[in-house]
Order: structure tokens, then sequence, then C-alpha cells
């Protein structure tokens, strides 16, 4: 097997490093990739963003026979699409499922068609009616751009004129939906699927805030632990009776169905589950630590995904997370996440072992072989343990030991999990 990775983010880094304990590099292609991936697998400069047939002419000449599609852009471009008219196997959806996560109002009618139990909405396109019923609203509500925003299109507040701001803003390109606002915690639940089995694998948490204790702006993401304690073996149930099982069946009936991964956000409110919003991919930075802690090797589960044998994974325990706990930890360039510092020499690097990982997002080598940052978020460094302190203990150990000018991180990913 020949496999091709599409994405240059740590949440690539960490599917590339998986596809590495079985596959070595002559078989391993990442696309554009980064820094960290350059040991583990070939990288190969095209966008896999913007054309989708540099992709598949990286597949003939490379000979790769499967891809594994990270991030959202490709998938609501149609790169399955395009590669399942090549002939080419691939993780993820095609183009009109990739709508449950490119537009949310897609998504929410999805719900509403299927009796997901979800946030009720309103759907606005045109500004005076926004504004109208903004007037109308008392207390805090959420405000959601339809189209895809890296993780920072929702913004909840009680601020009409803030709401109004936001809102007006978005309305210049795109719709918005108005949601109530739930309370209660957040979980993050991804599902495997191979068009006739699907696996529930054990839910994560991420840490969206910028400030410690949730407070600040959104982000894509400051860090994510897996498994979540307080999700038991009954809430996991009631969250597959409740959500997945409509989910699946949903996707079945209204023609969505593929092969690869639903992610789905959880709030856990008072009168169960209720579903934020969903990804058709893995979630970044949830994945690093869900795969840290997942026995599987990846070329199987692939394998499995293509053969439609998810279930003969599951039953030889492939996804059983005994006495496995991840959390990993986001370490940013200055002024993330408004407009942040880039190209930063890294002075110090913590040294990769079994039970600690160093992805990286945002990284370069320049032409001295000296490496730099690029992004905003520019690496997830990741524990893994018997238990999540264990887990935090060694993740934190290791991300007072990378270094480099402006960088920062909260210091309390995970912490509230903590018996």
């Amino acid at each position: 097997m020949k496999v091709l990775v599409l994405g240059s983010g740590a949440r690539e880094h960490a599917i590339v490093w998986k596809f590495s304990r079985t596959l070595g590099k002559e078989s391993l292609f990442a696309a554009p990739g980064n820094a960290g991936m350059s040991d583990l697998a070939t990288l190969i400069n095209i966008n896999p963003d913007k054309d989708n047939g540099a992709v598949v002419e990286a597949c003939r000449q490379n000979g790769i026979d499967f891809v594994f599609v990270g991030p959202e852009i490709p998938l609501a471009n149609g790169v399955v699409d395009e590669l399942a008219k090549a002939g080419i196997a691939a993780f993820g959806p095609h183009r009109e499922a990739a709508r449950l996560e490119s537009s949310k109002v897609f998504s929410k009618q999805f719900m509403n068609r299927n009796g997901i139990p979800t946030a009720e909405a309103r759907e606005f396109q045109h500004e005076e009616e926004f504004r109208r019923y903004i007037e109308t609203v008392s207390g805090k509500v959420v405000v959601k751009k339809s189209g895809l925003a890296a993780g920072k299109g929702v913004f909840e507040s009680s601020d009409k004129a803030a709401l109004l701001e936001f809102g007006i803003e978005v309305l210049k390109t795109d719709k918005l939906l108005v949601e109530e606002f739930l309370t209660g915690y957040e979980v993050s639940v991804f599902v495997l699927m191979d068009g006739k089995h699907y696996v529930m694998l054990p839910p994560c948490a991420d840490f969206k805030k910028a400030g410690e204790g949730d407070t600040g702006l959104n982000t894509g993401g400051m860090g994510a632990v897996c498994p979540v304690p307080c999700i038991t073996p009954e809430l996991k149930s009631e969250i597959d009776s409740a959500i997945v099982k409509p989910v699946m069946a949903g996707l079945k009936k209204d023609g969505l169905s593929y092969k690869g991964l639903i992610y789905i956000g959880l709030m856990m409110t008072e009168s169960g589950p209720k579903v934020l919003e969903f990804n058709v991919r893995f979630g970044d930075p949830e994945t690093q630590p869900l795969l840290m802690g997942m026995p599987c090797h990846f070329e199987f589960l692939a394998n499995a995904v293509k053969d439609q044998k998810l279930d003969e994974l599951e039953t030889e325990g492939a996804f059983d997370f005994t006495g496995r706990a991840a959390v990993g930890v986001v370490v940013a360039s200055e002024g993330y996440p408004g407009p942040y510092r880039k190209d930063c020499g890294v002075t110090s690097l913590p040294v990769n072992r079994s039970d600690l990982m160093v992805f990286h997002a945002g990284t370069v080598r320049d032409e001295e072989g000296v490496l730099r940052t690029t992004g905003g978020r520019c690496f997830t460094v990741t524990g893994l343990g018997e238990t999540l302190q264990e887990a935090a203990d060694k993740a934190y150990a290791a991300v007072r030991e990378l270094q480099f000018p402006g960088c920062w991180y909260r210091k309390d990913i995970g912490k509230k999990f903590f018996g």
C-alpha cells in the first residue's frame, strides 16, 4: 500500500506518524506536509486546497493507491470525487456529504430533518431581517457563519451590538445561523464509517478558548484530552442511541454515506446530548491525543475502511483504549489568535519517544536547516500515560523545553478532568 496524506498541520503530522508505524518512507507521502513529517514521508509540493488535478496527478506519478484527506477545504472542493473518477481510494466524504461541515445551514437542516437533537436556530441571509431579530432576543445567543471559518466562525454573546457587528460582517459574504445558547460541557465524538459498519471512538474534549479557565477569544483549539473521564459507559451508550444511530440512519436515508469519519461536536446538557456541529474529518487538536492513545495501526485501519471490515478490526480489540490516556498541549505564536508573529527560529525542541510526541503544524526548515515557524498554532506536544494527569505531566514537562521567540500556551489543558 502507498498512502498520501493531504494537509500540513499537526493533525496530519499525527496521521503520518501513525501510518509510519508500519509503512516506510518509500510508501508514505504528504502534500504539502511540514518539517515534522519530512523524516517519515516524502513531501510533495502541491496545494491540495486549490488543485484537485494536482492531487490526482501526484497519485499517478508515485503509484499511490490510497489518499487520507486531513483538512476540510479539499473535501469541500470535491477532491474525493476526483480521486474516485481516477479509481483511487480515499478516506473522506464526497462533495455533497462534505456540506455537513462546509455549510452549517445544510447541517442544521439535516439534523432537523432526521430528528437529531440540536439547538434551536434561525437562518438569515439579509442584514435587515437579522437586525430586527437580534433586537427581539434576550440573554446570550450564538451566531454562526454558515461556511468554513477555520474554527473561528462562531460568536456567542448577550451584547446585541457585538452580535450585530459579527453577524453583519458574516452576511457580506455568507449566510448565518442564530442559535439558542446551550449550557453544559462539550465533548467531541469521532465515528469511523466504512459504508456498512461504524465504530464510535473514545470521546475527546478540546479547549477552544485562548485564555486559561476557558476564557478569552475562540481559537482553532489550544489543546485536547482523550478520553473524557466523565463520559461513562452508560453515557457513551446514550450518545450512541440518541445521536450516533440517528446520524448514521440519516446519512443512509439522504444518500450521504461515505468511507471515512464524522466528528460530532456535542453539548452535554441537562436534557441530554445535543449536536453543536459536524466535521467530516478528524479534528485538530483532538486527533493528536486520540491517535497517541489508539492501539490500532493506520495501515490496518485504512484497509478495514476501504474493504468495509471495520467490524472485524473492532472485534480484534484495535480500538481498546483501556489504561491509555493522552493530553495534547498546543504551543502557539505570539499574537495568536489575532495577527501573529512568523518566521521565528526554534531554539529548543523536545525529543520524541514512545510516550511523547511533538507534532508540528506551522513549521519549515530554511536553507541552513534551521527549524522556523510559519503559523499561529505551531506545535502540539502530546503525552501518553495511564491517566490524564500522568499524560499531562509528560506533555507539560516537554512543553517547557520547547522554545522560540514569543511562544505561549495554556497551562491548564485537561486540569478540569483530573480526579
